[in-house]
């Protein structure tokens, strides 16, 4: 009978395992070094700086110098003002309307999937393709919009061109769009809801408000939290549609940071001063979501 041939000296089955574990590794490590760590040194090293891409010669460090420029710059504090407007406004809107119409979902019995599905569409499409379609729906001459307006005796309203309306008209665009994403996380909830506690309230004839603010409401309210933290992210980095549909104007009345960042970076080329805003803005967003994690976490634990 032959017997197992004896590993080689020096080498072991479990060092040959980890060596084959870090082949498999290494490449992704390095492509997300590469692609995440590094651009995010690098920007943080040229916040530092005075650099210009296109003045061209050695950056020159000159400590904290963009960031307290940015901290007492009352055009920043305007931009800041905005974006907050905006991601309030329009979160807000779109967690009532997405409760509401996933509440309203969750009771239908047929036709609850072709609801769904087609709720889901404008969610679905890019946001430069939303910002060109509600462009000409808002449009003041040639709009469907001002046309029903005018068909109904109303007025007709310059959308993108007041400073009082362009910002709403924003918030309505975005809500039109991200509005099924807070429905979908919320039929999620309402869906899970067992059903044995609406059948042990209605033997004790509990009112339909009672069920919803008893077992409803507290049930679903921890994932509609986690949606409502996905959309307040998404929306503090608004751009695309600021870009299509009012390009920060009229004046600055829509221009949020995003937006901003965008013109000191590459229309004025002002790269150490864009890169210190970036690292402002991702403190920013790591502050809130911690605070926000926290507050999630205690009402978990309650």
């Amino acid at each position: 009978m032959a017997s197992a041939t004896p590993p080689a000296p020096g080498r072991s089955r479990r060092l040959s395992d980890r060596g084959l574990a870090v082949a498999f590794i290494s490449p992704a490590l390095l492509l997300l070094l590469a692609m995440s760590v590094f651009p995010l040194l690098w920007a943080l090293y040229l916040s530092f700086t005075d650099y210009s891409a296109t003045r061209g010669g050695p950056a020159h460090f000159i400590g904290f110098g963009n960031y307290t420029a940015i901290l007492t710059s009352a055009q920043v504090h305007q931009r800041a003002l905005t974006t907050l407007i905006y991601v309030v406004g329009a979160v807000g809107l779109q967690t009532v309307l997405g409760f509401a119409i996933a509440y309203l979902i969750s009771r239908r019995t047929h036709g609850r999937g072709l609801l769904t599905t087609l709720f889901l569409v404008p969610m679905m499409l890019s946001p430069v393709v939303v910002g060109l379609f509600w462009r000409f729906m808002l449009d003041a001459q040639f709009g469907v919009i001002n046309s029903m307006l005018g068909s109904l005796g109303l007025g007709q309203v310059e959308w993108l061109t007041r400073q009082r309306t362009a910002l709403i008209s924003l918030i309505v665009v975005d809500t039109w769009q991200w509005t099924p994403f807070i429905m979908l996380i919320a039929l999620a909830g309402l869906t899970a809801v067992p059903k044995y506690l609406y059948e042990a309230a209605s033997i004790d004839r509990a009112s339909e408000w009672f069920r919803f603010r008893t077992i409803t409401l507290p049930l679903v309210w921890p994932l509609l939290l986690i949606a409502v933290l996905f959309r307040a992210i998404e929306a503090f980095r608004l751009f695309d549609l600021v870009y299509i549909l009012t390009n920060g104007g009229p004046g600055v009345s829509t221009e949020t940071l995003s937006f901003h960042v965008y013109k000191v970076a590459f229309l004025g080329f002002n790269t150490g001063t864009a890169s210190a805003y970036g690292i402002l803005m991702v403190l920013v967003v790591i502050v809130l979501t911690q605070l926000y994690l926290r507050y999630l976490n205690k009402l978990k634990e309650g």
